[in-house]
């Protein structure tokens, strides 16, 4: 029996029920961010958690993705992921972005995916759920950080409970020291330029503090 069920005085079967469930969402043109969604989907399945791993649907026009042989290239390689929807985000008790920067912001994907939230937001589906956030640009000071707040923004909107890993662990120091959530540079040739192994260290300690928190939310709100 896990702490949580001691500490309540949950049964094993009820245990098994009450599994905290996280939904990571993600938005990439090139495969950064799916890759650290990938790394936090590892990490919050090894922190017990039932997890969803979904994509931001896609909105710019074919023609712009075909013009870019990376983005049309990560587009056909993830076109099996499913895309994810405010039903999902309902069902999770923790949620997860992983998003690139544009403009010290999020992608106009993220925001068109917001902006369908609505119905959810208005009957209060979305608060009291733990979110962290992730992100990437092309410099080591090419937004991300503006990035992350930004999100939250739309989450303090939601009544969700931001659990960002501030310091509490070394391995954010290790990763460039972003407090408000993991985030990485991308080189020109589409790939990680920072320190993988720390990134990934970073990234899992995040996804396991945030299904901690989305633990103790459920447990709360049971």
């Amino acid at each position: 029996m896990g702490f949580f069920a001691k500490l309540f005085g949950k049964s094993t079967t009820e245990e098994t029920v009450n599994v905290t469930k996280t939904a990571i969402v993600y938005y990439s043109s090139g495969g950064t961010n799916y890759q650290l969604a990938q790394w936090a989907k590892e990490a919050a399945e090894a922190a017990g958690s039932e997890v969803r791993l979904m994509k931001v649907a896609e909105t710019a026009p074919q023609a712009a993705i075909d013009s870019t042989p990376s983005w049309k290239a990560h587009t056909e390689a993830t076109k099996d992921v499913p895309v994810a929807t405010g039903d999902d985000l309902e069902w999770a008790d923790a949620i997860i972005f992983s998003v690139p920067t544009r403009f010290g912001n999020v992608a106009s994907q993220v925001q068109s995916f917001f902006d369908t939230l609505g119905g959810h937001w208005f009957q209060g589906k979305l608060a009291n759920k733990a979110v962290s956030a992730m992100s990437s640009a092309q410099n080591p000071h090419g937004g991300q950080e503006a990035t992350i707040l930004s999100l939250y923004t739309t989450m303090y909107h939601w009544g969700a409970i931001v659990a960002a890993p501030g310091f509490t662990d070394p391995v954010t120091f290790a990763a460039g020291g972003n407090p408000y959530g993991t985030s990485v540079t991308v080189g020109q040739d589409g790939k990680i330029a920072d320190d993988e192994a720390a990134i990934k260290a970073a990234v899992a300690h995040q996804a396991k503090r945030t299904v901690q928190v989305g633990t103790v939310l459920k447990q709360l709100n049971a």
